[in-house]
């Protein structure tokens, strides 16, 4: 099987390549593009290049910084009908929302040259679309072949916006279980001085939706040698230092505003607990929660909030609480500081979890199934 994958998500996320590289070891001869630039700087081409794929870098329209509101929706590949018509692709994997203009513009090459073609959405809320996203939804609801959901609000949101034909559910995000396993870091805890404390971890983007402030909430009610550690940067983070100050535990945090993502491993073994207190907002909510499954691998015990997918990918290997509620989260975290049983039994839970639903090994082998179900014209 020869397969096209197009992904700007390889140029944000260079270590899934690990996914690209176990879709090639199931019998399918794969190409990626991925754009020569990304925000504004170089695409680590180093870092996505493999004897397994072939790799193809292309200028893309709309994809700097300063054009952030429209990268999303009206970024696109120059020459990419000459590439879609320059083999005889099986299936074209264009690996973007159905209203995206990319998806368009692939989509009608595909067309043109008679490729099938498949597209990827996490849009796990019923929205209207001005034109012309509208237009372009509908292109791609009429002419793809099939199409990925990213978790299980997204295939119900297809179904629900009129797409009827196949759909499979699969992550698309993954981890190298090899990288992210459970590894002593007591060396990492000394140098940030909480080697005797308890450590509650987050790692993400510091923003409202984030729900950084119910964290810092519920610390406030915890005991006194709880500490929280915040791995990123973001737009909100004055005000959640400000919030911290204000609720007398400034001393209690400790901010790391930027670490490698080949280090977060590291980062989330030193952990006790890791949390992701997402809070639902009226244009988003949750779309999946990838760091939580870099914890799981690392069998470091995880809290979620119930904000879209969280609850899914957790299941029974960590605690889920009512998102925004910081009494019911300190409650939960209050639970596993005192049962250090508990948080081996969800580290272990995690860790199994990861192994059977989320590794780069499953979500290829997830995708490549549907890959040869779309391309048979199997229903």
């Amino acid at each position: 099987m020869k397969v096209l994958l197009v992904s700007k998500t390889l140029a944000e996320f260079p270590e899934e390549a690990g996914k690209a590289l176990e879709i090639s070891k199931l019998g399918v001869e794969l190409s990626v593009i991925v754009p020569v630039r990304w925000r504004g700087r170089p695409v680590e081409a180093h870092r996505l290049k493999s004897e397994a794929y072939e790799l193809l870098t292309h200028n893309c329209w709309f994809s700097d910084r300063e054009s952030r509101r429209l990268r999303y929706h009206l970024h696109f590949y120059s020459g990419i009908s000459r590439v879609i018509g320059s083999s005889r692709w099986d299936l074209v994997h264009i690996d973007e929302e159905p209203m995206n203009f990319a998806t368009y513009h692939a989509l009608h090459g595909c067309r043109k040259k008679e490729r099938r073609a498949v597209f990827t959405t996490w849009q796990n809320l019923m929205k209207r679309y001005p034109p012309p996203f509208e237009f372009f939804e509908k292109y791609i609801f009429e002419n793809a072949a099939g199409g990925f959901a990213g978790n299980r609000e997204a295939a119900e949101i297809l179904r629900r916006r009129g797409f009827a034909k196949p759909v499979a559910c699969v992550p698309q995000h993954g981890v190298d279980p090899t990288l992210f396993r459970k590894l002593d870091e007591s060396d990492l805890r000394g140098k940030m001085a909480f080697k005797d404390a308890f450590v509650i971890g987050f790692v993400g983007q510091v923003a409202q939706r984030k729900g950084l402030d119910t964290l810092i909430k519920a610390l406030a009610l915890l005991p006194k040698e709880c500490i929280l550690v915040v791995v990123g940067s973001g737009p909100d983070a004055p005000r959640f230092k400000s919030l911290a100050r204000e609720l007398g535990i400034p001393a209690r945090l400790r901010w790391e505003h930027w670490v490698d993502q080949r280090e977060i491993a590291k980062y989330m073994c030193a952990f006790d607990v890791f949390v992701l207190p997402s809070r639902t907002l009226p244009g988003w909510k949750e779309q999946f929660g990838r760091v939580l499954i870099e914890a799981m691998a690392c069998e470091t015990p995880v809290v979620g909030s119930d904000s879209g997918e969280i609850p899914n990918v957790i299941g029974d290997a960590g605690l889920i609480f009512p998102e925004g509620d910081e009494r019911e989260l300190a409650g939960r975290l209050l639970r596993l500081i005192n049962d250090s049983s508990l948080r081996k039994s969800l580290g272990g839970r995690g860790r199994q979890r990861v192994l059977e639903r989320f590794t780069y090994a499953r979500v290829a082998a997830q995708t490549v199934d549907f890959y040869k179900r779309i391309c048979s014209g199997s229903e």
